[in-house]
């Protein structure tokens, strides 16, 4: 296999190949096993770039962000995968790193590229301690190939691997993810993109074609393992399993025809947000809306597991902010009991109480941006992989952002296939807002009436009245 095709970053190098007879030892014979495609895993958390089509039917590929395609193998006209499920070490921004379950090394797991029409094989064996299975989410598959253990199918268990086979109907945007003790797999972190092309190559093109996953986990500060029993109260919220300023910039030429497909695996909705553009809501993991049905957003709602699939031109250059617009979902791990203490004085009391309590921090007298000032002030320690909940810089200084929050950088003069990041976008003269450095004309306020002033008023009655 070469895998110099799988884009940057993707090489013998720094993928892990595992021929079958390595795996599942106990599941089928030696020459079966040695009939399997060959697993793929890799452990970079940045965005490769995409995968295109070396064997079978053409399509144009999606650039998954912090993340990448699962390569395949053609064998006798049919597109075969095999999917590893096992646990996996996820960066989730520098300076944290999770213990979560995933697929292929990573969390999510590789995005699946076909064509409509194809024949797809699929393997999938299991390296976690308890039984699973996988769903295809969304997709029109035979009942026996639908993945919910023990309605559909014998779990798959611990060291077995299963082997799921169908034809990919309909295009569009899905998923897939266990059926099999769901509120600690999926809490867990196993997910990933399924991305079925139109055969139809000419079929609503796009220049840029991007694809994640939002999803949320409750990590203590300094532990690395997700609360699974978790409901509501998450402290990490994330695209692709990554934050702010973790979430690689989805990087676009001036004047492109830009999709972006997400799908929502979080316990609650995310209204997801773009900046400097409007967009048109153009699929949903239901298909493709006819244009005559689409409508013009900012920002579009996207409830727990629903995708959703927006597209814009790409006309207006800059670095534009992309991210949730529920405000504690552009944060990193906070408590949730922190009180409100805007207008208290605690730079002096902090740094004291920190000397006793070492992981205490409360919010700032101004506000919680104030917090990172006095971190760096007092040489306050967050606790062992912990992210401070607002993190990051730009040009500018902070950002105050975290979790599900990046930028769409709109340039001119990029190459077709250059998604690498160009750095901050460098402002026309003119078109930067700045601070007003000359005094401020003085404020003319309207005159008001003495309370004795009579006034004269007319009062309109019904049916044409008027009286005084």
């Amino acid at each position: 296999m070469d895998f110099s095709k799988f884009g940057k970053g993707i090489t013998r190098r720094n993928f892990l190949k595992v021929i079958g007879a390595g795996i599942a030892a106990s599941t089928v014979s030696k020459v079966a096993m040695a009939a399997l495609p060959e697993i793929v895993t890799t452990e970079q958390s940045s965005t490769q770039a995409p995968l295109h089509p070396s064997t079978g039917r053409p399509y144009n590929p999606v650039v998954t962000l912090n993340g990448w395609s699962l390569p395949w193998r053609m064998n006798n006209g049919v597109k075969e995968f095999h999917l590893v499920a096992e646990p996996v070490l996820r960066e989730i921004a520098p300076g944290m790193k999770a213990h979560l379950w995933g697929y292929n090394g990573q969390s999510p797991g590789p995005t699946i590229e076909v064509v409509e029409g194809d024949r797809v094989r699929i393997f999938v064996t299991n390296r976690l301690p308890e039984h699973t299975s996988i769903h295809w989410h969304g997709q029109p598959v035979p009942n026996g190939m639908d993945g919910v253990s023990g309605l559909t199918q014998p779990p798959i268990q611990p060291g077995k691997t299963f082997m799921y086979e169908f034809a990919a109907k309909r295009p569009g945007t899905f998923m897939y993810h266990p059926h099999a003790d769901e509120m600690v797999q999926m809490a867990m972190g196993m997910m990933g993109s399924w991305i079925t092309h139109p055969k139809n190559t000419k079929f609503m093109p796009v220049d840029r074609d991007f694809v994640f996953l939002l999803n949320s986990y409750d990590v203590d500060p300094g532990s690395y393992t997700p609360k699974i029993n978790t409901m509501l109260d998450f402290n990490l919220w994330t695209f692709n399993s990554r934050a702010f300023p973790g979430i690689d910039p989805m990087v676009v030429r001036k004047n492109d025809r830009v999709r972006i497909r997400f799908g929502n695996l979080t316990m609650t909705n995310h209204p997801i947000h773009l900046h400097g553009h409007e967009f048109e809501v153009t699929g949903t993991d239901g298909g493709w809306i006819p244009a005559t049905a689409r409508w013009p957003e900012v920002t579009t709602d996207v409830a727990v597991g629903q995708m959703r699939a927006i597209e814009f031109i790409a006309n207006n250059p800059g670095d534009w902010a992309f991210h949730c617009h529920k405000s504690h979902h552009t944060m990193n791990p906070m408590g949730h009991d922190v009180p409100t203490l805007i207008g208290v004085r605690q730079k002096d009391l902090v740094g004291k109480i920190n000397n006793l309590v070492p992981d205490y921090m409360a919010m700032g007298e101004t506000g919680m941006a104030e917090m990172s000032e006095m971190s760096s002030m007092m040489d306050v320690q967050l606790p062992e992989n912990t992210l401070p909940m607002m993190t990051g810089t730009g040009q500018y200084g902070a950002i105050d952002m975290g979790g599900m929050f990046t930028t769409v950088k709109v340039r001119v003069g990029l190459a077709r296939n250059d998604y690498s990041d160009p750095g901050p976008y460098k402002h026309p003269p003119g078109s930067l807002a700045k601070e007003v450095e000359n005094d401020l004309p003085p404020v003319e306020r309207p005159v008001m009436m003495d309370s004795n002033t009579d006034v004269e008023m007319s009062v309109r009655k019904p049916m044409g009245h008027m009286e005084h």
